[in-house]
């Protein structure tokens, strides 16, 4: 009875000599081992997350098109070592590897983003080719980044931990004269940090961008302060609470999770969108992964330290037990809806 389905097994290994699954640390070194200087994809996924099996699907497509790449499905709840050492807060995540060593990650459920990177990063094609695809895309994602905000700091660290003098400088005089600004930490991607010395022309870091457009550096910075020209180039800051009060209210009803509609990051997430779309009631969400200023200052502001925290009209509401109590009672569509 058993000869069946191992045979079945095999073949589909043979078929699929490219996609695998780990289960310990040790078999995971091995495949990355193995590998060698070939790209190694690895999903870091979970069994309640049904966004990982999607993506699962995804990658046995992958798998079919870059036979010179490894994919490694890894239960990321079974190896919590791996897990913290990729610092895996979330899943879906999938970290790439080269000889061994870690050269990119995505977070969350992006197919379009896995498919492009992994084009990207695998060994296959003509170099030429590859190289002129890959200066392509690199060009395109620095433009994006650079206008990700109005004001754009490129530096060492984040402004909550700077990781240079020059970074920890710069993010103090921003702050002093209330710009308001996004940074990029270029020590979390290589190719962002190479990339931006050529596109900028400007060869050190921190670089400062407003609108688009390079500022320059800490000297510039500095400068521009001195001549009171500082607050003209940037766009002066609105208070964390500003800030926190217009996202509240940006849509009648409002959750703050981590992740969003399409792919939750953590179980209370995934329950409290199920809860939700059973309502039939519209709503807005906001991931709180992506911005650690409001994850860590709305816990004040609301007096609430846990997430996720859902608002209606601007008022919370509260949590997934408040929500289920709410449904319970047959009270949930009426409280967001505004009616009680």
């Amino acid at each position: 009875m058993t000869s069946g389905p191992q045979r079945m097994r095999f073949t589909g290994q043979r078929k699929m000599a490219n996609l695998v699954e780990a289960t310990t640390p040790l078999q995971l070194d091995d495949f990355l081992a193995k590998a060698g200087k070939c790209l190694t994809v690895v999903h870091f996924q979970a069994a309640w997350a049904p966004q990982c099996g999607q993506m699962n699907e995804v990658m046995a497509e992958l798998a079919k098109e870059h036979a010179h790449t490894t994919f490694v499905k890894l239960e990321a709840e079974a190896v919590p070592e791996v897990s913290e050492k990729y610092e895996i807060i979330s899943v879906p995540t999938f970290i790439f590897f080269k000889a061994g060593e870690k050269v990119d990650r995505i977070d969350g459920a992006h197919a379009p983003e896995l498919t492009k990177k992994v084009q990207r990063l695998a060994v296959a094609g003509s170099p030429a080719v590859a190289a002129q695809n890959s200066a392509a895309d690199l060009k395109q994602r620095l433009k994006k980044l650079i206008s990700a905000a109005p004001c754009m700091l490129f530096m060492k660290g984040s402004p909550q931990e700077p990781r240079c003098g020059f970074s920890r400088q710069i993010v103090a005089l921003l702050k002093e004269h209330g710009i308001q600004f996004s940074s990029f930490d270029i020590l979390s991607d290589e190719e962002v940090r190479q990339g931006l010395k050529i596109y900028s022309n400007w060869p050190t870091f921190p670089q400062l961008y407003a609108n688009g457009e390079l500022v320059g550096g800490l000297d510039i910075v500095k400068e521009l302060a001195e001549t009171g020209e500082l607050e003209n180039t940037c766009p002066k800051a609105v208070t964390l609470e500003q800030r926190l009060k217009a996202i509240i209210t940006r849509s009648p009803v409002v959750l703050f999770m981590k992740g969003d509609k399409e792919a939750a990051k953590c179980g209370f997430s995934r329950q409290t969108l199920e809860v939700l779309n059973g309502t039939g009631v519209d709503y807005d969400t906001f991931d709180i992964l992506q911005d650690e200023e409001v994850r860590q200052g709305l816990k004040t502001y609301s007096n609430w330290p846990t997430y996720p925290q859902l608002y209606v009209k601007g008022d919370l509401i509260g949590g997934l037990d408040i929500l289920k109590e709410l449904k319970e009672s047959g009270d949930l569509v009426s409280v967001l809806k505004g009616e009680s």
